[in-house]
């Protein structure tokens, strides 16, 4: 009897289920090389048939979860443009919710910083045009404004500033820095800063 419940709860399958187990195939294997099969069995059910009750297709798993993700993004970014007033304080905060993403969440920071979304998920918004990153976007424009930043095209600032903020998470990811994100994260938020702050 303890069996046969065991086997029914885990033919029982939640959204969030098939959307974390898809996430970290996605972040591993790579979209294109995660079948819906490798989704089953890594979620340890004998057919597909549960995956289908909430998602017709893998493609709308990975929007499911590119949505969810810059949600939360978003949301994240406007409680800390609520917080701070300065440029300054906002993108720090910004760039400790990044790093602390990529020692908790590697999953969710390999989605947005290695998989090339715009292959799988063509109908999708570019990720440089997305709410998290718009709203990014004129934390610079303000910086510059308020004279806190360097007077430049705030696309460039955020090419400079992010270029090395990403850049070195993504090396992070991959093991090329063997640490956790937290030992380098001040040293590279200084090297970043000092790309943008007006002096």
């Amino acid at each position: 009897m303890d069996n046969e419940n065991k086997e029914q709860q885990k033919t029982v399958l939640t959204k969030d289920d098939v959307l974390l187990t898809s996430l970290k195939l996605f972040a591993d294997k790579g979209y294109f090389n995660t079948s819906l099969t490798d989704i089953k069995d890594a979620l340890e059910i004998k057919t597909t048939r549960g995956i289908y009750q909430h998602f017709k297709t893998k493609q709308a798993i990975a929007e499911t979860l590119y949505e969810n993700i810059l949600d939360s993004l978003s949301i994240s970014i406007d409680d800390i443009r609520r917080r701070n007033r300065r440029s300054s304080e906002q993108l720090r905060e910004i760039v400790d919710l990044l790093f602390k993403l990529t020692d908790e969440a590697p999953e969710v920071m390999k989605f947005l910083l290695q998989l090339r979304v715009e292959e799988f998920l063509p109908e999708q918004k570019p990720l440089m045009e997305t709410a998290p990153y718009t709203k990014i976007k004129r934390i610079f424009q303000s910086g510059i404004k308020e004279g806190e930043l360097r007077s430049i095209d705030p696309n460039l600032a955020y090419v400079y500033f992010f270029g090395i903020i990403n850049q070195a998470l993504i090396m992070v990811l991959n093991g090329v820095l063997n640490k956790n994100a937290d030992s380098y994260q001040s040293q590279v938020w200084m090297t970043a800063w000092a790309s943008i702050v007006k002096k």
